[in-house]
């Protein structure tokens, strides 16, 4: 099993102008903030998965944390069993289930996290292990808010084994025995010693990413249906094979209809809370012969300051429009030129704004092939 350190998986940065804590821990390897080839990003939570199922191989609910978390939690189910029972935390909404638990994840630039009822208490049923996964662990505040929620509305939480699993984990022993206490066990891949990461930013003078000027295209874009229908969606709880499987579908059915160019470099982007089926075309993208080089990552709404400061992990950045709401800022670090740029988003919104605004960002967007997968059932492309 792969083995990682610190300096494998740790960048610190410094939130722009957030009084509840002046940094933010960055995983290079995740595909969230930096790009990153999606091999080495699925590598990664493959390996949390496996080191799960080493210890709890009966679990079969695990949840997912939005929004850095939802690939890891997907890919950490997926390596469990292909009928683990997969739903992550969400802040958008989602019609077809008001029974959601809502819970506060308090360190954070949006605090309101809610998580289907329904789904859970599906996924209870058919398991003796819940395992909560975050890229990254720091008092379990957040864990702890969410159990509560749950075991007070689904008393058999109380007769399962609740796990907190993550990438990171730089709880204290006092904050681990406080979880302990309340039923809850921590694995993690690293663990990070105790730091004053507030001092370790407090030198860097950072700026907001800028709003690049909205760029239009001289020419409409064109929209190709998929064929199938993507219908799961894992904020309302998923089969984590079925789910697997159809982004793999939707993955092939857009690289057989495709005319893309060889070589050169290409970005496959997620949106938001949607990771998981940007980081399987990309790797099925980079898997084909002459695909060239091929990095994945994702927008988000972290407001992280920017820097070119030496050692600092992001560099530039971007506001661009969200793809699931007008009125949401959100970001996207380090962007780099690309041939080649395919945007992979759930979002049901049939229009092309929020992608006009991140191609606002792109350095060489003039000679970019640009594709736009848009809720399992169109690509619009230039």
């Amino acid at each position: 099993m792969q083995q990682y350190t610190k300096e494998d998986v740790l960048r610190i940065a410094k939130r722009y102008r957030n009084t509840k804590r002046s940094y933010l821990l960055v995983n290079p390897l995740q595909a969230k903030h930096l790009p990153v080839d999606p091999d080495t990003a699925l590598e990664l939570m493959e390996t949390l998965g496996a080191s799960l199922r080493q210890s709890y191989p009966s679990a079969r609910l695990v949840i997912g944390f939005a929004e850095t978390a939802t690939a890891i939690g997907a890919v950490a189910a997926a390596q469990l069993a292909g009928d683990c029972f997969y739903v992550q935390t969400t802040r958008e909404d989602c019609p077809g289930d008001q029974n959601f638990l809502e819970f506060q994840e308090e360190h954070s630039h949006a605090v309101e996290q809610k998580l289907c009822g329904d789904a859970l208490e599906a996924g209870l049923a058919a398991t003796d292990t819940v395992i909560l996964v975050d890229d990254e662990i720091s008092t379990g505040k957040t864990i702890l808010n969410m159990v509560e929620q749950m075991a007070a509305r689904y008393l058999s939480l109380r007769e399962k084994t609740v796990v907190a699993a993550s990438i990171l984990n730089r709880v204290t022993p006092e904050q681990e025995a406080r979880l302990r206490q309340a039923g809850i066990v921590c694995h993690c891949l690293v663990r990070l010693p105790q730091a004053d990461y507030d001092s370790q930013v407090a030198r860097y003078t950072v700026e907001e990413a800028p709003q690049p000027p909205q760029w239009t295209p001289e020419t409409p874009f064109q929209s190709w249906a998929l064929p199938g229908a993507f219908d799961q969606n894992p904020r309302l709880g998923v089969r984590i094979g079925n789910y697997v499987a159809q982004c793999r579908k939707m993955a092939d059915a857009f690289l057989q209809w495709a005319s893309l160019p060889e070589g050169g470099r290409t970005l496959v982007l997620g949106t938001e809370e949607c990771m998981l089926p940007s980081l399987i075309l990309g790797q099925q993208l980079a898997r084909r012969p002459g695909s060239g080089a091929v990095r994945c990552h994702a927008t988000t709404r972290s407001p992280i300051g920017v820097s070119q400061e030496p050692g600092y992990p992001i560099t530039s950045g971007a506001q661009v429009r969200s793809f699931y709401s007008d009125d949401r800022k959100t970001y996207l670090y380090n962007l780099e030129s690309y041939d080649m740029v395919v945007v992979v988003s759930d979002t049901m919104r049939e229009d092309t704004t929020a992608l006009c605004s991140v191609l606002s960002a792109l350095p060489d967007r003039e000679t970019t092939r640009v594709f736009y997968m848009q809720g399992g059932s169109h690509v619009w492309y230039l």
